[in-house]
């Protein structure tokens, strides 16, 4: 076997989640091209169909699933459904999730048991529902080598920044989710994680799509530019393939050598007395 036919996922299913735009839709482009067929979720039926053209042009199949995923019932579902679709399952790569910045006292408990549930419970109910079926998969005594989960963090889930607290204690529970499952799936499952810089998509363009706000992220990133969708399918088709066989339990940094955000929010320091409306300190 040739060193890049390790990268090689011939015949292999996945599924990738918040697979409309961004990161999830190169990622699912990325395992066609690698041999896999792919089960594509997110909300947007009209994104998925635009995917799954680009999946099915390298010849693979594409199965497209319309859902919304903040519910677990239906993150689960996408395990049976790919399951019965294509016969099989090898990979799962938790992708959707993310978090809008907000202020420290603008983000109560609601708010950070949101963030927990869209990035970490979710990504949970998919991969529970979905070993029974990987592990069934299994053929030739080796193959469980090329059974793999994924996860998209963010180096924010290693960091620390102004406005973050929700968005990176929720990566920082996914990345730490990652190494615990790993644990507890091995040696039949590899479980990985990527901690993603700044990635120029949808999300990102409303701040970076200003030349000045672009300039000052490139200028705070080590590698002077902000990463592309692809720099992270590189790094999922890595750990989902027997490039990554002898890897488990690890987060790797696909960010551009950050250290810490290369975006300031701008929020102010907080000032004496300052308090959210409706909220009143205990009696």
């Amino acid at each position: 076997m040739s060193i890049l036919d390790r990268f090689r996922l011939a015949d292999h299913v996945a599924i990738v989640t918040g697979a409309g735009r961004g990161i999830g839709a190169a990622t699912a482009v990325a395992l066609a091209e690698a041999g896999a067929d792919v089960l594509i979720s997110s909300r947007t039926e009209a994104q998925l169909e635009g995917v799954a053209e680009q999946v099915r042009a390298t010849g693979r199949r594409a199965l497209v699933v319309p859902a919304n995923l903040a519910h677990t019932d239906a993150a689960a579902g996408l395990a049976r459904a790919a399951y019965d679709e294509f016969g099989r399952l090898d990979v799962v790569v938790n992708n959707v999730g993310g978090t809008i910045p907000n202020a420290f006292l603008d983000t109560d408990v609601a708010y950070l048991d949101e963030a927990f549930h869209f990035n970490v419970s979710t990504a949970h109910a998919l991969t529970r529902a979905a070993v029974p079926l990987m592990l069934a998969s299994v053929g030739d005594p080796e193959e469980h080598r090329q059974k793999s989960v994924v996860t998209i963090s963010s180096m924010m889930g290693r960091s620390s920044g102004r406005g973050y607290l929700a968005y990176g204690t929720a990566k920082a529970a996914l990345a730490h989710w990652s190494r615990l499952a790993a644990s507890d799936l091995a040696p039949r499952i590899r479980v990985n994680g990527v901690y993603v810089g700044s990635v120029m998509t949808s999300a990102l363009e409303f701040v970076a799509g200003v030349p000045e706000t672009k300039h000052q992220m490139e200028e705070a990133t080590p590698l002077g530019r902000i990463g592309e969708a692809e720099d992270i399918a590189a790094a999922v088709v890595y750990l989902s393939s027997r490039a990554g066989q002898y890897v488990t339990g690890k987060m790797l940094e696909v960010d551009g050598g950050l250290l810490a955000p290369n975006l300031d929010l701008g929020l102010p320091d907080l000032e004496p007395g300052q308090a959210t409306s409706g909220d009143h300190p205990s009696q």
